[in-house]
Parts: structure tokens; C-alpha cells; sequence
């Protein structure tokens, strides 16, 4: 098992270490795996805004552009034709694209497994007390974020993202919240750092760990 930092409730940086799950935080990572979930999250977060116009839907076109014979140019038969400059376009985007993709359950879970695992490995896992927002201000935890001391991109994981955490966190720079069973490949390889409330790994060990 992997020991990692902890941290008291306010801040305080502990002697003390804890393990972590084996099965969840000490697996061999498979890349391919991990890169196939991080694309699917992705795909699934696309949208299809881009369009072009068709034959049918580019204005004029309506009259003949020149006689049939006696000019010494190609016949053509409208202005709208794909191979005109102002024509329609042939297989240009609809905005009916769907781009999304799926794995299946027990691949979206080892590839979180091993997306956690290969943080952890880089030493970017980290144990807090608790995490809590009694009146959902914002300034206490900025405070708490500066005593951690844990620069660039932090994914704090609680075990409940209510309302109060919610206020209390969506405004602080560079820190994403995210609840124990909802934790993805994207959010996890873009953290910088990961801090996890203790009650937080029950609910990831009971989602991940081995049944």
C-alpha cells in the first residue's frame, strides 16, 4: 500500500501517513486503457456546432450561368454546384455529427483505478481530515487551499458535493470539486494534485475496490 501526506481539518500538515487502498491507488497502469477513457470524456463532451451549407440551401442557382454551347467553357447548369466558387458544399458538417463513444463498466472503473494509481505513484495524492462549508463562505477556503500549500490545477474529492460545498468552492481559482463516486480519468490525470477527505475513500473503495 501507498503512503501518502495528510492533513488536519485546518490546514496542518501531520506526521502521520496513511495507506492507501492497494487494489485502487497500487495497481500497474495500462496507458492504452487510461488514454481510451481520457478520449471518451472528451468525445462525450463535444458538440457538433460546425455546419455548412449544401447545394440546396445556398442562394441563387436559378438561372442558367451561360449558354449550354458556343462559349468554349465547361456546361454548367447553376452557381450552386459544389465545384463553383460560392457553391455548396458536399459532405461538409450537418451539425448532426454524434461524436460520442462508450466503454464498458468494468473498463470505465480499471481505468480510473489505474489513473489513480499512476498519481499516486506520482506523488500526487494527498489525505485531508474533512472538508466543510458550515455557512458556504468562500474566503475559508482560500485560507485552507494556502495552508496546503499544493500548487497549479488541486481536485478536491468529498464525499458529499452539496449546496454549501458548492458555494464555498466555485469560485476559487484552479480547484475543482468533485464527489467519491464521481470521479473520472479526465479531472483525475489533469489534477495537479488530488486531495481526498477521509470519508471521501470509504466511498471510493466501496465504488472501486474489489467486490
Amino acid at each position: 500500500m501507498a503512503n501518502v501526506t495528510t492533513y488536519s481539518k485546518t490546514g496542518a500538515k501531520q506526521e502521520a501517513t496513511i495507506k492507501l487502498e492497494q487494489s485502487i491507488f497500487g495497481i500497474e497502469a495500462n496507458h492504452e486503457l487510461v488514454n481510451q477513457a481520457y478520449s471518451m470524456y472528451l468525445s462525450n463532451g463535444r458538440v457538433a456546432g460546425a455546419t455548412t451549407l449544401t447545394r440546396g440551401m445556398v442562394a441563387g442557382g436559378g438561372k442558367k450561368p451561360h449558354p449550354q454551347k458556343g462559349t468554349g467553357r465547361a456546361r454548367a447548369g447553376s452557381r450552386t454546384q459544389p465545384n463553383w466558387r460560392g457553391g455548396g458544399s458536399v459532405f461538409g458538417p450537418t451539425g448532426n455529427e454524434n461524436f460520442t463513444k462508450s466503454m464498458p463498466i468494468k473498463a470505465k472503473r480499471a481505468a480510473i483505478r489505474q489513473a489513480l494509481s499512476l498519481q499516486t505513484e506520482a506523488g500526487k495524492i494527498a489525505v485531508i481530515e474533512s472538508f466543510t462549508s458550515a455557512d458556504g463562505r468562500v474566503k475559508p477556503t482560500v485560507e485552507l487551499l494556502g495552508k496546503l500549500k499544493l500548487e497549479g490545477k488541486l481536485l478536491l474529492v468529498v464525499s458529499e458535493k452539496n449546496s454549501l460545498v458548492e458555494r464555498a468552492t466555485r469560485n476559487v481559482a484552479q480547484l475543482h470539486v468533485v464527489s467519491g463516486n464521481y470521479l473520472n480519468v479526465y479531472t483525475v490525470m489533469n489534477a495537479d494534485h488530488i486531495v481526498f477527505t477521509k470519508d471521501s475513500l470509504e466511498i471510493v473503495k466501496q465504488w472501486l475496490g474489489e467486490k
